[in-house]
C-alpha cells in the first residue's frame, strides 16, 4: 500500500485482528487450491487473526473456515439467506450472521475487516476483490488487500492490470495497489507490512459505513 499516516495522538498504531476471505464455493481442479487454503486457515488460527468470510461450508470457503476453526481460531460466518441451502452454512464452531440480501452482506464483511484476501475462485470472488479495489484505489479506504496467486491462478488478472496501466486507464494519480503472494506463508508477513505505516484510524476510518452503503 502506498498510504502513509501519521500515528493517532495515544501512539495507536494499526493492526491485523480479522481478515477478510474471498474465495470459491467450488475446490477447484489443483489440489494445491485446497493445500494453501488449509494453510491459511491454519495460519490464522495460530496467529490469532478471525477470519471474516462468505458462512459456506463447501468448496475452498469451507476449507478455509474448517482449518481455523478445528484449530482453536475464531470465525465469523456473513451469507445471505438465499444461499444457506446452496453453500451450506458453516457446520463448525463460529459466529454465523445471516443477511436479507448480498449488500447487507457486503456491507459486513467489509466493517469487520482489516484486510482482504483473495484466494482462487470463480466471478463472484472476482466481483468481490475487484469492488474492495476500486473503492480503495477511489479512497474510500485503506485496508489492504492480497490475492494469493496459487499456482499461478491470478497471472491472467495481474496481467490485465498491466495492461490497463499500459493503456493509461490506471494512472500513478490514482494508483491500484494489489499485493501478491505466492504462499499462504507469506500472507500475514505482507499485510502487517502494509498496514505497519498507517495508524488506527486511518485503517479504520470513521467514513468506513457511510463508504460501503454506497458500494
Amino acid at each position: 500500500m502506498n498510504v502513509q499516516a501519521p500515528k493517532d495522538p495515544d501512539g495507536t498504531m494499526a493492526t491485523i485482528d480479522s481478515v477478510c476471505v474471498y474465495c470459491g464455493a467450488s475446490k477447484g481442479a489443483d489440489p494445491r487450491f485446497v493445500a494453501e487454503a488449509r494453510a491459511f486457515g491454519l495460519d490464522l488460527a495460530h496467529n490469532g487473526i478471525r477470519l471474516i468470510y462468505g458462512g459456506g461450508g463447501i468448496g475452498l470457503m469451507g476449507e478455509v473456515a474448517s482449518a481455523v476453526a478445528l484449530n482453536g481460531g475464531h470465525v465469523t460466518g456473513i451469507i445471505p439467506e438465499f444461499l444457506i441451502s446452496r453453500e451450506r452454512a458453516f457446520a463448525h464452531k463460529a459466529e454465523l450472521i445471516v443477511t436479507q440480501d448480498m449488500h447487507e452482506r457486503k456491507r459486513l464483511m467489509f466493517e469487520r475487516a482489516d484486510a482482504f484476501v483473495a484466494l482462487p475462485g470463480g466471478v463472484g470472488t472476482l466481483e468481490e476483490l475487484v469492488e474492495q479495489l476500486t473503492w480503495a484505489q477511489l479512497g474510500q479506504h485503506a485496508k489492504p488487500i492480497l490475492v494469493l496467486n496459487t499456482a499461478g491462478f491470478w497471472d491472467p488478472f495481474l496481467r490485465l492490470l498491466d495492461h490497463m496501466r499500459d493503456s493509461a486507464f490506471i494512472r500513478d494519480a490514482a494508483p491500484v495497489n494489489l499485493l501478491v503472494a505466492n504462499e499462504a506463508s507469506e500472507i500475514l508477513p505482507m499485510l502487517r507490512r502494509a498496514v505497519a505505516p498507517l495508524s488506527e484510524t486511518t485503517l479504520h476510518t470513521p467514513g468506513d459505513a457511510e463508504a460501503v452503503a454506497r458500494m
